[in-house]
């Protein structure tokens, strides 16, 4: 009986003991020389902290206490020998007041080739203003750095987020594997250009929840190679919309597939519900497309397929989208258009729109039915809808 109960000590011991072990070790980048007074640099103790718990083989936290962080282009690299680093963050991190410093470095805080990293709460200030109006004034100004960057990831995490003022993009994910972005907010000025709020290209799996996005361009933007997306409860403004699109830019390019889109709202936005694609030869398509329960407020394009986006008229003029688009549903779509064409689906002539189906769907421009426009598309509607199918 003693040499029973003394296992069973033994063994609550190893448990204890293993428990102890796997509980995350934190790493606070002031305790690496991080410094939370807005002006001193703060780039080296922030890798410091990222190696150690990249090098770590139990789950690490690197913690960023409450205060400002001034931070230059930052790169977190990956592979690392654990798969579960959180990055706490409490505070706000800064990027250099002259935008010149990190704006050709096409990110600002940048992860590659991570895996189980989650990123947490916190503030990421891209103050990017002045670079907004140089690239205003025409002068000859860096194309700009995304605020939060994940490359070649999987089992990503970013929750509670805001990201403020981005130079360009806030959010990439590209070349990603389950991920998750939730409890985010996104806020820039309306007119603030290439200031996308979430990206996502050539990426599979992934979940953007419960987010408040206002910005310059889309609050959502969805590039080529884009799988199994899922988008629910977001709020849209101001912006350019949901889209997906721009396809169909390279003759060779990867397709857009099972994306959902359901209980977003819209108020006054440039667009709401949005596809596009150039008006060039392209391999590219968009299939099996969800839009679901969406409200629109004073939206001047709440409804829209554009295959023949062509900017400044540059390599496109007279050429058809080569882009295939097909199995479109937009249903319960509902509110108010700022135009009088609140339905627009202007598709390929030489690769038409086909299975596109509207159900449930009631928009109004001044308080009366509106208006829709179809080119080249076809499919079905079922249910109200308003206004009147031109399909």
């Amino acid at each position: 009986m003693a040499c029973t109960t003394s296992f069973v000590l033994l063994v609550l011991l190893l448990v204890l003991l293993t428990s102890s072990l796997a509980t995350a070790v934190q790493f606070n980048v002031v305790s690496y020389g991080a410094k939370s007074d807005g002006t001193t640099d703060s780039t080296k103790a922030f890798l410091k902290a990222w190696t150690q718990a990249c090098g770590s083989t139990s789950p690490a936290t690197i913690y960023v206490p409450t205060g400002r962080f001034l931070l230059r282009n930052v790169k977190f690299m990956g592979p690392c020998r654990n798969n579960a680093i959180l990055v706490k963050i409490d505070g706000t991190l800064l990027a250099p007041s002259d935008f010149r410093a990190i704006g050709n470095a096409g990110n600002w805080v940048f992860f590659k080739d991570v895996a189980g990293v989650t990123v947490s709460g916190g503030t990421l200030d891209g103050r990017g203003a002045n670079l907004w109006a140089c690239k205003g004034s025409g002068k000859n100004c860096p194309s700009g750095a995304t605020n939060l960057g994940f490359t070649n990831s999987r089992n990503i995490v970013i929750d509670g987020l805001t990201s403020l003022n981005s130079q360009m993009f806030h959010i990439v994910i590209n070349g990603c594997h389950n991920v998750k972005v939730q409890g985010v907010r996104v806020s820039a000025s309306g007119n603030s250009p290439n200031t996308d709020g979430i990206h996502v290209q050539v990426s599979s799996s992934v979940a953007i929840l419960n987010s408040n996005i206002g910005t310059g361009d889309d609050c959502v933007s969805v590039g080529p190679g884009t799988t199994n997306l899922w988008i629910e409860n977001v709020v849209c403004g101001p912006g350019h919309g949901i889209s997906i699109g721009s396809l169909g830019k390279e003759l060779d390019e990867p397709g857009v597939e099972n994306v959902t889109v359901r209980m977003v709202t819209f108020v006054g936005t440039e667009n709401g519900l949005r596809i596009k694609s150039w008006g060039r030869p392209s391999s590219g398509f968009a299939r099996n497309i969800h839009f679901q329960h969406a409200s629109m407020t004073n939206v001047k394009n709440p409804i829209v397929i554009d295959q023949n986006y062509c900017p400044n008229n540059k390599n496109c003029p007279g050429q058809a989208s080569g882009v295939k688009i097909s199995d479109v549903t937009y249903e319960d779509i509902h509110g108010t258009s700022a135009t009088e064409v609140a339905v627009k689906f202007d598709c390929s002539r030489s690769n038409p729109c086909t299975g596109i189906k509207l159900e449930d769907v009631k928009l109004t421009y001044k308080n009366q039915a509106a208006d829709a426009s179809c080119t080249n598309a076809d499919g079905t509607s079922t249910g109200l809808v308003q206004p009147t199918s031109c399909l």
